[in-house]
């Protein structure tokens, strides 16, 4: 009986260095929406069988980031304006509830977990990487849906803060503005006083701002590089790793 579950680790681990290392590319819009992904491109990269990158990329698709179409492939996911809205509509669903329930169980040491999510925002700020500061604040959300300790509302945003990041990318009328960080920082303040109630009405706000901040009329598909989307966080600090194959391949074209 151990064999089969140790078969499934296997696989899973096979694909998964490929889903995290696309998902972060995506999320931090260095992959544009409705970028191709090409599977014989990224089993190069990666040095994997397509089948290991369509699985991959099968689970991408069900995060809601990547559209598989038949005779076409896969690519990044271009939400239009309609789907755009009903994410932002459905975070204003389901964030409130989440802050209401985070404030019911905050405890002292959740203080210092915000408050440095806060100052990671506005140091990306503060090194002109709006980029950066857009992921940083997507990361403020999911920090408060894991301290209010429901693990399927925290799935359920987690996907829709995956999602925002494409309308983000497409959408936001002014990117600068979308680092300022004065409602999170009444959002913490509620949290740390136990005020449900209020943390929720903030971020039902909050949430209601970044809707109105949105200029939902059609954009273009633009057109990314997958290896330098790949790539690139080998040359950032702070970078979340990627697989071990992409610096010996890297190396490896540059000598």
């Amino acid at each position: 009986m151990a064999e089969p579950s140790m078969a499934r680790q296997s696989g899973e681990a096979s694909w998964k260095p490929i889903h995290d290392a696309l998902h972060d590319a995506i999320i931090r819009h260095r992959l544009d929406p409705g970028a191709k992904l090409v599977e014989d491109e990224i089993a190069e990269l990666f040095g994997v069988s397509r089948t290991i990158v369509r699985t991959a990329l099968q689970a991408l698709a069900r995060d809601g980031v990547v559209v598989m179409q038949r005779n076409r492939g896969a690519s990044v996911a271009h939400p239009p304006p309609q789907e755009a809205r009903e994410i932002f509509e459905a975070r204003a669903l389901v964030e409130p509830e989440i802050a209401a329930m985070a404030a019911a169980r905050f405890a002292a040491g959740d203080s210092e977990r915000l408050r440095g999510c806060l100052a990671a925002e506005h140091a990306a700020v503060a090194a002109d990487n709006p980029r950066e500061a857009v992921y940083l604040s997507a990361k403020f959300h999911r920090v408060i849906a894991d301290l209010a300790g429901h693990a399927v509302l925290a799935s359920i945003l987690g996907d829709l803060l995956s999602r925002s990041s494409l309308v983000i990318a497409l959408y936001w009328r002014r990117p600068e503005a979308m680092c300022e960080s004065r409602a999170h920082h009444a959002i913490v303040d509620a949290l740390e006083a136990g005020d449900g109630a209020r943390a929720a009405s903030l971020m039902r706000r909050h949430l209601a701002e970044l809707l109105a901040g949105l200029d939902l009329s059609e954009r273009p598909v633009r057109r990314s590089s997958l290896s330098e989307a790949l790539f690139s966080p080998l040359r950032e600090a702070g970078s979340v790793p990627t697989p071990p194959t992409l610096p010996r391949l890297q190396r490896s074209r540059e000598g």
